[in-house]
């Protein structure tokens, strides 16, 4: 092992990421740095380069692209806001109104684009004024949404398990995506949970009974929508289609949908198209150079080296699954999520199936969930920025009201760490 590559790597990196390099630049600098110090300078650079190609040479990647655009053609062509009336006739009466209402939009519309900052900004834009003409106080709508907007990245169809199948070395995303649900679903009601206690104890209104005959109407208005996630997800499970080729139907679908809506015009859809091809060419920049910085960490043993000391801390597999844990939380809050899992999978994975047993799909499920926490925090949480400026609030004042939901997640956390079967009952039951 050497020692003097790895301290490169390491400050050159957390160097890099204080002074405001991206993330993706900061990662590239700093593997090339840390390679120029044990090999030749033409090799390093061309065996990085090697490298990060080979990393894009996955025909699971794709499906990343097309979920982007079917996220973001559903945020631009109405679906969030027929999602939106249905969760008001589901949950509008119980304790919280539309705090609640709030949790399951994000909750539906997360899964059907697999993206926690689309749900955050399409359920965010419209629930916020809402929430605010009942008298809810904005900080409050903000952490309600920004901390429900997650659970997209959990329940299926979510891009972050095709990145964790990735760096696995091919857990099956099927199996991954089935292991969200509950997971996903935990989460969810934990933070209604929470909100309706806030919302109780403020006394902020309860939704109106919704007649029977305008609940059905709603009802039918969302099934085209609700019928996206069980054409993606029920063909997967049936074989009809890998997750991949998924993704291509769902956008195809969600084009027709947002067309049929009369949300989405020709001449909107460059824009989406163009938003797409950015937020896919970030992704897919921090995959290709985490796949080096996972090669060059192999080279200089650093997961051995992490195992080794955890190990050395203590032999009891709860000590070491707590720190485990606690040293993904701490990386939440620094490091967005796609890069998190790509460099930390190939360091705990080992160690989680190997010292602990855990299955890794669980052990993909516990991480993934643990990440989401990191999204709405401070320095990096996208989700966190992203809902505040629809709420058009400050981060600061919105801290204070995200703590016990914080707390909920973290309640859930462990408990799916603890209790594999929250994530494994669902696979086992159709054999994944």
């Amino acid at each position: 092992m050497d020692i003097i590559g790895i301290l490169v790597l390491v400050i050159s990196f957390f160097f890099l990421l204080v002074v405001g390099v991206p993330v993706a630049y900061s990662i590239g600098v700093a593997g090339i740095l840390t390679m120029l110090v044990n090999i030749d300078s033409l090799p390093a650079l061309t065996t990085y380069a090697m490298r990060m190609a080979s990393g894009l040479d996955s025909f699971a990647l794709l499906a990343i692209p097309f979920f982007i655009l079917a996220g973001n053609i559903m945020n631009s062509g109405g679906i969030a806001l027929r999602l939106i009336d249905f969760a008001k006739v589901l949950v509008g009466r119980l304790p919280g109104g539309l705090a609640v209402v709030n949790v399951v939009a994000n909750m539906l519309f997360g899964a059907i684009s697999g993206s926690a900052a689309a749900a955050a900004s399409a359920i965010g834009s419209i629930m916020t004024p809402e929430m605010k003409k009942a008298g809810y106080d904005p900080n409050f709508s903000a952490a309600v949404n920004i901390s429900s907007a997650t659970t997209g990245m959990t329940i299926p169809p979510s891009n972050v398990l095709i990145v964790y199948s990735l760096a696995s070395g091919g857990v099956s995303v099927s199996a991954l995506f089935m292991a969200g649900y509950l997971p996903g679903i935990l989460t969810g009601v934990a933070i209604m949970i929470v909100a309706a206690m806030f919302a109780a104890r403020k006394g902020y209104p309860v939704g109106v009974r919704v007649p029977f005959s305008e609940a059905t109407r709603v009802f039918f208005r969302a099934i085209p929508s609700l019928m996206l996630l069980m054409i993606v997800i029920g063909g997967i499970l049936a074989g009809l289609f890998t997750a991949t080729e998924a993704s291509a139907i769902a956008v195809l679908y969600a084009l027709i949908l947002s067309f049929i809506y009369k949300e989405l015009t020709w001449a909107k859809l460059p824009q989406v198209l163009l938003r797409s091809a950015k937020t896919t060419a970030i992704v897919l920049l921090l995959v290709a150079t985490c796949t080096g910085l996972s090669w060059i960490m192999s080279y200089e043993n650093i997961p051995q080296t992490v195992s080794a000391a955890l190990l050395s801390i203590s032999d009891n597999p709860v000590v070491i699954l707590i720190l485990i844990n606690v040293i993904l939380l701490i990386v939440g809050i620094f490091m967005d999520m796609t890069p998190a899992v790509l460099i930390f999978t190939p360091i705990f994975l080992p160690i989680a199936t190997g010292q602990l047993g855990m299955d890794p799909v669980h052990f993909g499920i516990m991480m993934v969930l643990n990440l989401c926490v990191g999204l709405c925090t401070p320095p990096v949480g996208s989700v966190l920025f992203i809902g505040c400026s629809v709420a058009g609030t400050k981060i600061d004042q919105v801290i204070r009201p995200l703590l016990p939901m914080f707390a909920a997640m973290v309640i859930v956390l462990f408990l799916v760490a603890f209790l594999p079967d929250l994530s494994l009952l669902i696979p086992r039951l159709f054999g994944l």
